[in-house]
């Protein structure tokens, strides 16, 4: 047998919204026959919910000496809090329906600088903020590799890079543009008295500037692809960090550099574009991300990516 001092006390009935829902629209209709046919219910059974709602409060919500229905002073006061929590509670609905159909939150966008001249980037953010106007972007200039590793550790989202590139697992890639390649030289440069496009053989002899990459990696990568296609194995000097270091070192003749057509429109002072028709070697636009995103407002983003393509 059970010891009823051990027994445990009975719940007290719940607070629920349905109560407030029930009690605003009584006061709202001032019937309880309206106010049970605009809920749905019986007539019998909004009249228990009220008397449920006052059990639960501890004390009257309607004088009840009156015919019609009219509310108490401590009724009033609940029916003015009752309206402030049913459109907060409505509101808390439409912000979490927003969030799942990526309308709202956050998207972190890594990207190379040569991305930001081809005009790929703010194409793309600006195409996808006209349809997700509720999303905040943010907009990172950063190494290529270092956007990669940051993807996988969750401190990144999206990312713009050149290719080629080592793709740790757990991200997915796809080319949103290829580009033909041209060659930066010094204004004044041989290859700029010619008429028309060059040969990227007679440049065999220079030296080549790319940023501080890994040979297969970015435009170290294409460099070796693009010399080692005309028949030479380039001299390599990586000492710039970015297109403006290397355009600055071409302009005071330390070398030519292999890069995108996109980047002619890089006017530093001193150098010139040269188109190279021969080279079927492209620079290729590549954007990152995780295979597995949780976030509905970057799977909007990768999904927006992957239709402009």
């Amino acid at each position: 047998m059970i010891d009823p001092d051990t027994r445990k006390p009975a719940r007290a009935p719940s607070f629920e919204l349905r109560h407030l829902r029930y009690f605003v629209a009584l006061v709202e209709e001032r019937n309880f026959e309206r106010a049970a046919l605009r809920l749905g219910i019986a007539q019998p059974g909004l009249s228990q919910q009220i008397m449920s709602l006052e059990d639960i409060i501890g004390t009257t919500l309607l004088d009840r000496t009156r015919r019609s229905v009219k509310l108490t002073q401590s009724g009033q006061v609940l029916y003015d809090e009752a309206t402030k929590i049913l459109a907060q509670a409505a509101s808390a609905i439409v912000a979490v329906n927003r969030v799942s159909r990526g309308e709202t939150g956050h998207v972190s966008i890594g990207y190379v600088a040569s991305a930001a001249y081809s005009g790929a980037v703010v194409q793309s953010v600006k195409t996808y903020k006209r349809e997700h106007p509720g999303v905040e972007i943010q907009l990172i200039e950063m190494e290529l590799r270092k956007q990669l590793a940051r993807i996988i550790e969750g401190l990144l989202d999206f990312a713009f890079i050149r290719g080629p590139a080592p793709i740790p697992d757990g991200l997915a890639t796809h080319v949103i543009q290829r580009e033909p390649i041209v060659a930066m030289v010094p204004d004044g440069h041989a290859l700029t008295l010619e008429r028309g496009a060059a040969d990227l053989a007679t440049l065999s002899q220079e030296t080549f500037l790319t940023p501080q990459q890994p040979r297969d990696v970015g435009f170290h990568g294409t460099t070796h692809a693009a010399c080692k296609e005309a028949g030479f194995e380039p001299t390599i000097n990586s000492a710039s960090f970015d297109v403006t270091g290397i355009a600055s070192m071409v302009a005071i003749g330390a070398g030519v550099a292999i890069v995108p057509k996109s980047l002619e429109c890089v006017q530093l002072p001193g150098i010139r574009f040269v188109p190279l028709p021969h080279s079927q070697v492209t620079s290729d636009l590549v954007v990152a991300y995780r295979k597995t995103e949780a976030s509905p407002a970057v799977r909007a983003f990768i999904a927006h990516n992957k239709r402009s393509v």
